[in-house]
């Protein structure tokens, strides 16, 4: 048997092994080494919070449902909340296009041009 170092992949050592790619007993094979693939991660930089207005009054929030599993009756829910409590705040319901990860440059526009706000439920 050959001998394989490790170099913190041991996964992949015994992928190589099981797979044959591992050197076969004789002394003229090479000696493997393998690294670990997965890397080092970047430094994160951290970002200053958006700034938050004085009041929302005479402001619109869009509330926005990525279609997880009961997002929508929780925005309508708040949004009658908010018609009630928070009369001088317009709400917007809209249904984000795609997976809660995908762009949706359309929606982020219309929110931009009326200087609105936000609120996404994504679930969990």
């Amino acid at each position: 048997m050959k001998w394989i170092r490790l170099g913190g992949g041991a996964g992949l050592a015994l992928a190589l092994a099981a797979t044959g790619l591992a050197a076969q007993d004789s002394s003229d094979e090479p000696l493997y080494t393998v690294l670990n693939p997965t890397g080092i991660a970047p430094v994160i930089e951290r970002s200053a919070m958006a700034p938050r207005p004085d009041s929302l009054d005479g402001r619109t929030i869009y509330l926005v449902d990525v279609t997880f599993n009961g997002g929508d009756l929780f925005l309508q829910e708040m949004q009658k909340w908010m018609a009630v409590h928070m009369p001088d705040v317009k709400t917007e319901f809209r249904i984000k296009r795609g997976i809660y990860t995908a762009d949706d440059p359309e929606l982020w526009r219309e929110i931009q041009s009326v200087g609105g706000m936000m609120v996404m439920a994504i679930g969990h």
